[in-house]
């Protein structure tokens, strides 16, 4: 399942974000979801995800009570709202079915992303 991750852009640290996730023709709803990122010049990295029954939400220590992920089913969207961004936090963004507990993508593949940049 590829997605599609949305909403990335310019902002000044201290600012906001929200990020969202589709799937053009496909549903997600029985998957586990999760967002990931990769800044220039490192490795892709966890950020955040939401079981499939939305209970449940796991974070990365670095945007714990920055960043909040949430899902709608019945419209296939998957969201990362994200308050007191960092320059630290530039970098693209993708959501992808998850693995829970692992936090890993569970197919391998990779969507579209979203830039996001944040300047100090």
């Amino acid at each position: 399942v590829q997605l599609q991750a949305y909403g990335g852009g310019l902002v000044q640290a201290g600012g906001y974000l929200r990020l969202s996730c589709a799937a053009p023709g496909r549903t997600f709803s029985n998957y586990h979801m999760a967002w990931f990122r990769q800044a220039p010049g490192k490795e892709r990295e966890f950020v955040a995800a939401i079981s499939r029954n939305p209970k449940n939400t796991y974070y990365a220590t670095s945007v714990e009570g920055r960043f909040t992920i949430s899902r709608d089913n019945a419209k296939n969207t998957v969201i990362l709202q994200m308050n007191s961004l960092k320059p630290e936090d530039t970098a693209v963004y993708y959501c992808a079915p998850a693995s829970i507990p692992g936090l890993t993508n569970l197919f391998g593949s990779w969507g579209q992303g979203t830039l996001v940049t944040v300047s100090s």
